[in-house]
Protein backbone atom coordinates (compact mmCIF):
# COMPACT_ATOMS: atom_id res chain seq x y z
CA UNK A 1 0.00 0.00 0.00
CA UNK A 2 1.41 3.08 -0.78
CA UNK A 3 -0.28 5.20 1.94
CA UNK A 4 2.29 3.18 4.42
CA UNK A 5 5.35 4.27 1.88
CA UNK A 6 7.47 7.02 1.65
CA UNK A 7 8.08 8.10 -1.39
CA UNK A 8 10.99 7.46 -3.24
CA UNK A 9 12.77 9.09 -6.66
CA UNK A 10 11.35 6.63 -9.72
CA UNK A 11 8.44 5.84 -7.78
CA UNK A 12 7.22 3.32 -5.03
CA UNK A 13 7.52 -0.29 -6.12
CA UNK A 14 4.65 -0.80 -8.63
CA UNK A 15 3.60 3.15 -8.49
CA UNK A 16 4.42 3.84 -12.09
CA UNK A 17 2.97 0.72 -13.93
CA UNK A 18 -0.28 1.11 -11.84
CA UNK A 19 -0.07 4.54 -12.60
CA UNK A 20 0.07 3.89 -16.17
CA UNK A 21 -3.27 1.72 -16.11
CA UNK A 22 -4.79 4.01 -14.31
CA UNK A 23 -4.16 6.98 -16.71
CA UNK A 24 -5.37 5.01 -19.07
CA UNK A 25 -8.32 3.87 -17.29
CA UNK A 26 -9.34 7.79 -16.20
CA UNK A 27 -8.58 8.85 -19.95
CA UNK A 28 -11.27 6.67 -21.27
CA UNK A 29 -13.98 7.86 -18.79
CA UNK A 30 -13.32 11.43 -19.51
CA UNK A 31 -11.23 12.43 -16.94
CA UNK A 32 -8.33 15.11 -18.16
CA UNK A 33 -6.83 16.20 -14.68
CA UNK A 34 -5.75 15.25 -11.64
CA UNK A 35 -5.71 17.61 -8.20
CA UNK A 36 -2.56 16.68 -6.17
CA UNK A 37 -3.43 18.03 -2.74
CA UNK A 38 -2.26 18.89 0.37
CA UNK A 39 -2.68 20.96 3.49
CA UNK A 40 -0.69 23.79 4.43
CA UNK A 41 0.46 24.78 8.05
CA UNK A 42 -2.08 27.57 8.32
CA UNK A 43 -5.21 24.54 7.45
CA UNK A 44 -5.44 25.83 3.51
CA UNK A 45 -6.12 22.89 0.92
CA UNK A 46 -3.62 24.11 -1.78
CA UNK A 47 -2.79 22.09 -4.86
CA UNK A 48 -1.10 21.44 -8.32
CA UNK A 49 -2.57 20.17 -11.06
CA UNK A 50 -1.35 17.56 -13.92
CA UNK A 51 -2.64 15.93 -16.91
CA UNK A 52 -4.27 12.61 -16.65
CA UNK A 53 -1.48 11.74 -18.99
CA UNK A 54 1.60 12.74 -16.66
CA UNK A 55 0.39 10.75 -14.09
CA UNK A 56 2.78 7.94 -14.60
CA UNK A 57 5.57 11.03 -15.14
CA UNK A 58 4.21 12.27 -11.27
CA UNK A 59 4.50 8.38 -9.88
CA UNK A 60 8.09 8.05 -10.73
CA UNK A 61 9.46 11.61 -10.47
CA UNK A 62 6.82 13.77 -8.39
CA UNK A 63 5.74 17.48 -9.06
CA UNK A 64 8.03 20.01 -8.34
CA UNK A 65 6.44 22.82 -5.27
CA UNK A 66 7.94 25.18 -3.22
CA UNK A 67 8.62 24.61 0.57
CA UNK A 68 7.58 28.27 1.11
CA UNK A 69 3.90 26.95 1.28
CA UNK A 70 4.53 25.66 4.96
CA UNK A 71 4.75 29.33 6.23
CA UNK A 72 1.99 30.94 3.97
CA UNK A 73 -0.90 32.30 6.07
CA UNK A 74 -4.71 32.12 5.17
CA UNK A 75 -4.25 35.94 3.38
CA UNK A 76 -1.49 34.56 1.31
CA UNK A 77 1.22 36.61 2.60
CA UNK A 78 4.54 34.83 3.82
CA UNK A 79 6.50 34.69 7.65
CA UNK A 80 9.57 33.03 7.71
CA UNK A 81 11.37 30.19 10.58
CA UNK A 82 15.14 29.95 10.35
CA UNK A 83 14.53 27.36 7.55
CA UNK A 84 11.45 28.07 5.76
CA UNK A 85 10.03 31.01 3.93
CA UNK A 86 12.54 31.88 1.93
CA UNK A 87 12.35 31.57 -2.07
CA UNK A 88 14.94 28.73 -2.16
CA UNK A 89 14.59 25.16 -2.60
CA UNK A 90 12.01 22.41 -4.18
CA UNK A 91 10.18 19.61 -3.10
CA UNK A 92 8.60 16.54 -4.98
CA UNK A 93 4.69 16.04 -4.76
CA UNK A 94 3.99 11.76 -4.70
CA UNK A 95 -0.14 11.01 -5.28
CA UNK A 96 -0.96 8.29 -2.60
CA UNK A 97 -2.57 6.23 -5.73
CA UNK A 98 -4.50 4.47 -3.07
CA UNK A 99 -7.10 7.01 -2.69
CA UNK A 100 -6.72 8.47 -6.61
CA UNK A 101 -11.00 9.03 -6.42
CA UNK A 102 -12.85 10.34 -9.73
CA UNK A 103 -14.50 13.75 -8.62
CA UNK A 104 -18.39 12.95 -8.79
CA UNK A 105 -18.63 16.83 -7.53
CA UNK A 106 -15.82 17.81 -10.81
CA UNK A 107 -16.81 16.00 -14.30
CA UNK A 108 -13.57 15.83 -15.72
CA UNK A 109 -11.13 15.65 -13.06
CA UNK A 110 -9.99 12.93 -10.42
CA UNK A 111 -8.26 13.48 -6.89
CA UNK A 112 -5.22 12.71 -4.87
CA UNK A 113 -3.34 13.44 -1.58
CA UNK A 114 0.23 13.99 -1.67
CA UNK A 115 3.56 13.07 0.49
CA UNK A 116 6.28 15.84 -0.14
CA UNK A 117 9.71 14.48 -0.08
CA UNK A 118 12.91 16.41 -1.17
CA UNK A 119 14.33 16.65 -4.36
CA UNK A 120 16.92 13.91 -2.85
CA UNK A 121 14.47 11.93 -1.97
CA UNK A 122 14.41 12.36 1.78
CA UNK A 123 11.27 13.02 4.31
CA UNK A 124 10.30 16.72 4.08
CA UNK A 125 10.56 17.54 7.63
CA UNK A 126 7.65 20.10 7.02
CA UNK A 127 4.77 17.88 5.65
CA UNK A 128 2.40 17.42 7.68
CA UNK A 129 0.58 13.57 6.15
CA UNK A 130 4.31 12.38 6.77
CA UNK A 131 3.66 12.86 10.22
CA UNK A 132 0.78 11.64 10.83
CA UNK A 133 1.95 8.46 9.28
CA UNK A 134 5.18 8.13 11.20
CA UNK A 135 3.22 8.85 14.27
CA UNK A 136 0.67 6.05 13.09
CA UNK A 137 3.33 3.48 12.41
CA UNK A 138 5.40 4.43 15.70
CA UNK A 139 1.96 3.61 17.58
CA UNK A 140 1.57 0.37 16.31
CA UNK A 141 5.28 -0.61 16.26
CA UNK A 142 5.84 0.33 19.78
CA UNK A 143 2.58 -0.31 21.71
CA UNK A 144 0.95 -2.55 19.10
CA UNK A 145 -2.31 0.27 18.89
CA UNK A 146 -4.32 0.93 15.46
CA UNK A 147 -6.48 3.48 15.71
CA UNK A 148 -9.96 4.32 13.42
CA UNK A 149 -10.65 8.05 13.49
CA UNK A 150 -13.03 10.34 11.83
CA UNK A 151 -13.65 13.98 11.84
CA UNK A 152 -17.01 15.90 11.71
CA UNK A 153 -17.60 18.60 9.16
CA UNK A 154 -19.78 21.52 9.88
CA UNK A 155 -20.26 24.58 7.12
CA UNK A 156 -22.30 27.03 6.39
CA UNK A 157 -23.96 27.34 2.90
CA UNK A 158 -24.67 31.10 1.58
CA UNK A 159 -25.20 33.44 -1.73
CA UNK A 160 -21.93 33.85 -3.22
CA UNK A 161 -20.55 37.22 -1.56
CA UNK A 162 -20.29 40.22 -3.94
CA UNK A 163 -17.18 42.88 -3.15
CA UNK A 164 -17.87 43.50 0.60
CA UNK A 165 -17.97 39.80 1.03
CA UNK A 166 -20.95 39.78 3.26
CA UNK A 167 -22.42 36.53 4.44
CA UNK A 168 -26.34 35.93 3.48
CA UNK A 169 -27.67 32.69 4.60
CA UNK A 170 -28.83 30.70 1.27
CA UNK A 171 -31.24 28.64 4.18
CA UNK A 172 -33.81 30.19 6.55
CA UNK A 173 -35.22 27.75 8.44
CA UNK A 174 -34.85 26.90 12.03
CA UNK A 175 -31.79 24.69 13.36
CA UNK A 176 -31.69 20.92 13.01
CA UNK A 177 -35.11 21.65 11.02
CA UNK A 178 -37.14 20.31 8.26
CA UNK A 179 -37.56 23.62 6.35
CA UNK A 180 -33.86 23.99 5.83
CA UNK A 181 -33.62 19.94 4.99
CA UNK A 182 -35.84 21.28 2.22
CA UNK A 183 -34.92 24.31 0.94
CA UNK A 184 -31.78 22.80 0.26
CA UNK A 185 -32.94 19.41 -0.79
CA UNK A 186 -31.69 19.41 -4.46
CA UNK A 187 -28.12 19.93 -3.47
CA UNK A 188 -27.50 18.16 -0.78
CA UNK A 189 -29.23 15.48 -2.53
CA UNK A 190 -26.82 15.96 -5.56
CA UNK A 191 -23.57 15.80 -2.30
CA UNK A 192 -25.10 12.52 -0.93
CA UNK A 193 -24.91 10.60 -4.72
CA UNK A 194 -21.41 12.43 -5.40
CA UNK A 195 -19.44 10.78 -2.22
CA UNK A 196 -21.41 7.95 -2.73
CA UNK A 197 -19.81 7.63 -6.53
CA UNK A 198 -16.16 8.91 -4.69
CA UNK A 199 -16.36 5.61 -2.33
CA UNK A 200 -17.10 8.08 1.27
CA UNK A 201 -19.16 6.03 3.84
CA UNK A 202 -21.79 8.58 5.08
CA UNK A 203 -23.09 8.38 8.67
CA UNK A 204 -25.55 11.83 8.90
CA UNK A 205 -26.12 15.15 6.96
CA UNK A 206 -28.43 17.28 8.96
CA UNK A 207 -29.14 21.02 9.58
CA UNK A 208 -27.02 22.29 12.48
CA UNK A 209 -27.58 25.05 14.71
CA UNK A 210 -26.24 28.57 13.54
CA UNK A 211 -27.53 30.09 10.36
CA UNK A 212 -27.29 28.31 7.06
CA UNK A 213 -25.36 26.01 8.79
CA UNK A 214 -25.09 22.01 7.73
CA UNK A 215 -22.98 19.22 9.31
CA UNK A 216 -21.82 15.77 7.84
CA UNK A 217 -20.17 12.88 9.61
CA UNK A 218 -18.06 10.00 7.59
CA UNK A 219 -17.34 6.72 8.83
CA UNK A 220 -14.18 5.87 10.58
CA UNK A 221 -11.04 5.19 9.33
CA UNK A 222 -7.38 5.12 9.93
CA UNK A 223 -6.33 8.22 10.73
CA UNK A 224 -4.07 9.01 7.43
CA UNK A 225 -7.16 8.08 6.01
CA UNK A 226 -10.08 9.91 7.99
CA UNK A 227 -7.24 13.09 7.19
CA UNK A 228 -7.29 12.45 3.76
CA UNK A 229 -11.52 12.06 3.34
CA UNK A 230 -11.73 15.14 5.28
CA UNK A 231 -9.99 17.32 2.72
CA UNK A 232 -11.71 15.03 0.10
CA UNK A 233 -15.16 15.56 1.10
CA UNK A 234 -14.67 19.60 1.54
CA UNK A 235 -13.67 19.73 -1.87
CA UNK A 236 -16.40 17.94 -2.85
CA UNK A 237 -19.11 20.25 -0.85
CA UNK A 238 -17.78 23.17 -2.01
CA UNK A 239 -17.92 21.94 -6.18
CA UNK A 240 -21.16 20.87 -5.61
CA UNK A 241 -22.98 23.50 -3.64
CA UNK A 242 -21.16 26.12 -6.28
CA UNK A 243 -22.84 23.58 -8.87
CA UNK A 244 -26.17 24.76 -7.46
CA UNK A 245 -25.49 28.69 -7.70
CA UNK A 246 -23.96 29.16 -3.86
CA UNK A 247 -21.01 29.30 -1.83
CA UNK A 248 -19.75 27.17 1.63
CA UNK A 249 -17.43 28.44 4.51
CA UNK A 250 -15.76 26.04 6.48
CA UNK A 251 -14.27 29.22 8.47
CA UNK A 252 -14.81 28.77 12.54
CA UNK A 253 -16.60 31.68 12.78
CA UNK A 254 -18.59 33.27 9.33
CA UNK A 255 -19.76 36.25 12.07
CA UNK A 256 -18.30 38.15 14.95
CA UNK A 257 -21.19 36.42 17.37
CA UNK A 258 -22.74 33.22 17.53
CA UNK A 259 -21.92 29.62 16.72
CA UNK A 260 -19.44 28.90 14.54
CA UNK A 261 -18.25 25.81 12.71
CA UNK A 262 -16.30 23.03 14.01
CA UNK A 263 -14.32 20.00 12.82
CA UNK A 264 -14.66 17.81 15.87
CA UNK A 265 -12.71 14.53 16.09
CA UNK A 266 -13.66 10.96 16.85
CA UNK A 267 -10.90 8.89 18.11
CA UNK A 268 -10.24 5.47 19.30
CA UNK A 269 -7.30 3.04 20.10
CA UNK A 270 -7.60 -0.29 18.90
CA UNK A 271 -5.18 -3.64 19.80
CA UNK A 272 -5.63 -6.93 17.88
CA UNK A 273 -8.88 -5.98 16.31
CA UNK A 274 -10.61 -4.73 20.22
CA UNK A 275 -11.93 -1.74 21.02
CA UNK A 276 -10.00 -0.35 24.16
CA UNK A 277 -12.74 1.89 24.93
CA UNK A 278 -15.16 -0.88 25.49
CA UNK A 279 -15.44 -3.99 27.44
CA UNK A 280 -12.66 -3.13 30.72
CA UNK A 281 -13.79 -2.00 34.08
CA UNK A 282 -12.55 1.44 34.01
CA UNK A 283 -15.19 3.75 33.70
CA UNK A 284 -17.59 3.52 31.33
CA UNK A 285 -16.20 0.41 29.68
CA UNK A 286 -13.03 1.53 29.01
CA UNK A 287 -9.58 -0.51 29.46
CA UNK A 288 -6.75 1.02 31.30
CA UNK A 289 -4.86 1.75 28.02
CA UNK A 290 -7.81 3.74 26.94
CA UNK A 291 -8.48 6.07 30.23
CA UNK A 292 -4.88 6.81 30.10
CA UNK A 293 -4.93 7.67 26.39
CA UNK A 294 -7.70 10.00 27.30
CA UNK A 295 -5.96 11.44 30.10
CA UNK A 296 -2.86 12.42 27.75
CA UNK A 297 -5.59 13.82 25.25
CA UNK A 298 -6.95 15.79 28.13
CA UNK A 299 -3.26 16.94 29.65
CA UNK A 300 -2.57 18.39 26.57
CA UNK A 301 -5.11 19.76 25.84
CA UNK A 302 -4.39 23.63 26.11
CA UNK A 303 -1.45 23.30 23.93
CA UNK A 304 -2.90 21.34 21.37
CA UNK A 305 -5.72 24.17 20.56
CA UNK A 306 -2.67 25.91 18.60
CA UNK A 307 -2.79 23.43 16.19
CA UNK A 308 -6.66 22.48 16.51
CA UNK A 309 -7.85 25.48 16.62
CA UNK A 310 -5.51 27.57 14.54
CA UNK A 311 -7.22 30.75 13.88
CA UNK A 312 -7.25 34.28 15.32
CA UNK A 313 -11.19 33.41 14.23
CA UNK A 314 -11.45 30.16 16.17
CA UNK A 315 -11.38 31.47 19.78
CA UNK A 316 -14.74 33.76 18.34
CA UNK A 317 -16.04 30.03 18.15
CA UNK A 318 -14.73 28.54 21.64
CA UNK A 319 -16.98 30.79 24.11
CA UNK A 320 -18.35 28.51 26.79
CA UNK A 321 -21.95 27.06 26.79
CA UNK A 322 -22.18 26.85 22.89
CA UNK A 323 -21.01 23.17 22.97
CA UNK A 324 -17.47 23.96 21.74
CA UNK A 325 -16.12 22.59 24.51
CA UNK A 326 -13.60 25.13 26.08
CA UNK A 327 -13.07 23.28 29.57
CA UNK A 328 -10.26 21.11 29.94
CA UNK A 329 -12.84 18.56 31.57
CA UNK A 330 -14.02 15.09 30.57
CA UNK A 331 -17.63 13.02 30.77
CA UNK A 332 -19.53 10.92 29.53
CA UNK A 333 -21.93 12.50 26.24
CA UNK A 334 -20.85 15.39 27.96
CA UNK A 335 -20.81 17.95 24.76
CA UNK A 336 -19.86 20.89 27.07
CA UNK A 337 -16.56 19.17 27.68
CA UNK A 338 -13.12 19.37 25.89
CA UNK A 339 -13.06 15.86 26.13
CA UNK A 340 -16.23 13.77 25.46
CA UNK A 341 -16.11 10.15 25.89
CA UNK A 342 -18.63 8.49 23.68
CA UNK A 343 -19.91 4.72 24.67
CA UNK A 344 -22.34 3.95 21.91
CA UNK A 345 -25.48 2.39 22.53
CA UNK A 346 -25.88 -1.16 24.13
CA UNK A 347 -25.17 -3.83 21.52
CA UNK A 348 -22.75 -1.89 19.46
CA UNK A 349 -20.42 -0.43 22.23
CA UNK A 350 -17.45 -2.47 20.91
CA UNK A 351 -17.59 -1.27 17.48
CA UNK A 352 -18.72 2.68 18.71
CA UNK A 353 -16.74 3.66 21.88
CA UNK A 354 -14.76 6.32 21.16
CA UNK A 355 -13.56 9.85 22.27
CA UNK A 356 -14.65 12.79 21.00
CA UNK A 357 -11.97 16.15 20.84
CA UNK A 358 -14.27 19.06 20.97
CA UNK A 359 -12.21 21.93 20.54
CA UNK A 360 -11.07 21.26 17.00
CA UNK A 361 -11.98 23.56 13.96
CA UNK A 362 -11.80 23.17 10.15
CA UNK A 363 -8.98 25.54 9.90
CA UNK A 364 -6.74 23.04 11.64
CA UNK A 365 -4.75 20.96 9.41
CA UNK A 366 -6.25 17.49 10.16
CA UNK A 367 -2.91 15.84 9.49
CA UNK A 368 -1.43 17.73 12.26
CA UNK A 369 -4.44 17.85 14.65
CA UNK A 370 -4.64 13.85 14.18
CA UNK A 371 -0.79 13.61 14.68
CA UNK A 372 -0.68 15.77 17.62
CA UNK A 373 -3.84 14.30 19.55
CA UNK A 374 -2.44 10.77 19.34
CA UNK A 375 0.94 12.52 19.94
CA UNK A 376 -0.58 13.24 23.76
CA UNK A 377 -3.03 10.53 24.07
CA UNK A 378 0.46 7.87 23.35
CA UNK A 379 2.30 10.65 26.41
CA UNK A 380 -0.66 9.51 28.45
CA UNK A 381 -0.38 5.98 27.80
CA UNK A 382 3.40 5.70 28.55
CA UNK A 383 2.92 7.61 31.95
CA UNK A 384 0.38 5.52 32.81
CA UNK A 385 -2.00 8.54 33.32
CA UNK A 386 -5.37 8.76 35.09
CA UNK A 387 -8.27 10.47 34.37
CA UNK A 388 -9.52 13.19 37.43
CA UNK A 389 -13.25 13.10 38.24
CA UNK A 390 -15.81 13.51 35.88
CA UNK A 391 -17.90 16.18 35.35
CA UNK A 392 -21.97 16.36 33.86
CA UNK A 393 -23.71 20.16 32.88
CA UNK A 394 -22.01 22.93 31.82
CA UNK A 395 -18.21 23.42 33.52
CA UNK A 396 -19.14 27.23 32.99
CA UNK A 397 -21.67 26.65 36.45
CA UNK A 398 -19.27 25.40 38.85
CA UNK A 399 -18.07 27.73 41.06
CA UNK A 400 -14.43 28.73 40.68
CA UNK A 401 -13.17 26.54 44.30
CA UNK A 402 -15.00 23.59 42.68
CA UNK A 403 -13.69 23.76 39.48
CA UNK A 404 -10.17 23.92 40.50
CA UNK A 405 -10.38 21.06 43.04
CA UNK A 406 -11.95 19.24 39.99
CA UNK A 407 -8.97 20.36 37.51
CA UNK A 408 -11.47 22.15 35.37
CA UNK A 409 -9.87 24.98 33.94
CA UNK A 410 -10.90 27.19 30.74
CA UNK A 411 -8.92 26.24 27.40
CA UNK A 412 -6.96 29.38 25.78
CA UNK A 413 -8.62 32.36 24.86
CA UNK A 414 -6.74 33.55 22.60
CA UNK A 415 -4.26 32.26 19.88
CA UNK A 416 -1.96 33.97 21.32
CA UNK A 417 -2.29 32.24 24.87
CA UNK A 418 -3.23 28.71 23.07
CA UNK A 419 0.84 29.75 21.56
CA UNK A 420 2.29 29.75 24.87
CA UNK A 421 0.65 26.48 26.17
CA UNK A 422 2.51 24.95 22.43
CA UNK A 423 6.09 26.38 23.45
CA UNK A 424 5.73 24.91 26.62
CA UNK A 425 4.85 21.45 25.78
CA UNK A 426 7.95 19.78 24.78
CA UNK A 427 6.48 16.19 24.28
CA UNK A 428 4.14 17.78 21.22
CA UNK A 429 7.09 20.04 19.92
CA UNK A 430 9.50 17.46 20.15
CA UNK A 431 7.17 14.87 17.80
CA UNK A 432 6.49 17.32 15.52
CA UNK A 433 10.12 18.22 14.91
CA UNK A 434 11.90 21.58 15.20
CA UNK A 435 11.10 22.26 11.19
CA UNK A 436 6.88 22.00 11.82
CA UNK A 437 6.84 22.86 15.55
CA UNK A 438 8.88 26.32 14.31
CA UNK A 439 6.15 26.27 11.38
CA UNK A 440 3.36 26.49 13.45
CA UNK A 441 4.39 28.75 16.11
CA UNK A 442 5.82 31.33 13.18
CA UNK A 443 2.01 30.68 10.84
CA UNK A 444 0.47 31.38 14.21
CA UNK A 445 2.07 34.24 14.83
CA UNK A 446 1.90 35.57 11.67
CA UNK A 447 -2.37 35.43 11.59
CA UNK A 448 -2.25 37.30 14.82
CA UNK A 449 -0.12 40.03 13.29
CA UNK A 450 -2.26 39.93 10.19
CA UNK A 451 -5.54 40.83 12.08
CA UNK A 452 -3.77 43.00 14.84
CA UNK A 453 -6.32 45.82 15.64
CA UNK A 454 -9.44 43.76 14.77
CA UNK A 455 -12.89 43.59 16.82
CA UNK A 456 -14.89 40.46 16.28
CA UNK A 457 -16.59 41.37 13.00
CA UNK A 458 -13.23 42.30 11.48
CA UNK A 459 -11.85 38.97 12.23
CA UNK A 460 -14.39 36.85 11.24
CA UNK A 461 -14.57 38.56 7.85
CA UNK A 462 -10.62 38.65 7.51
CA UNK A 463 -11.27 34.34 7.32
CA UNK A 464 -15.03 33.79 6.08
CA UNK A 465 -14.22 33.04 2.62
CA UNK A 466 -10.45 31.12 3.14
CA UNK A 467 -11.61 28.10 4.72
Amino acid sequence: MTTLADPVPGGRPGDVERATALSGELSGRGVHGVVLAYVDTAGVARVKTIPTAKLASAAAWGVGMSPVFDTFLANDSIVTTDVLGSPDGDLRLYADLDHLVELAGQPGWAWAPVDRITQEGERHPGCGRTFLRRTVQEAAERYGITFRASIEIEWAVAQPPGADGKFVPAVTGPAYGATRQVELSDCTADLLAALAGQGVEVEQLHPEYAAGQFELSVAALDPVAAADRSVLVRQTIRAVTRRHGLAVSFAPAVLGQGVGNGGHVHLSAWRDGVNLHAGGARRHGMRPEAESFAAGVLTHLPALTAVTAPSPASYLRLKPSQWAGVFTAWGRETREAGLRVVTGTAGHRDQAANLEIKPVDLAANPYLALGCLITAGLDGLTSGARLPEEITGDPARLGAQEAAARGVRRLPVSLREAVRHFRADEPLRAALGPVLADAVIAVREGELDAVAGLDDDQVAAAYRWKY
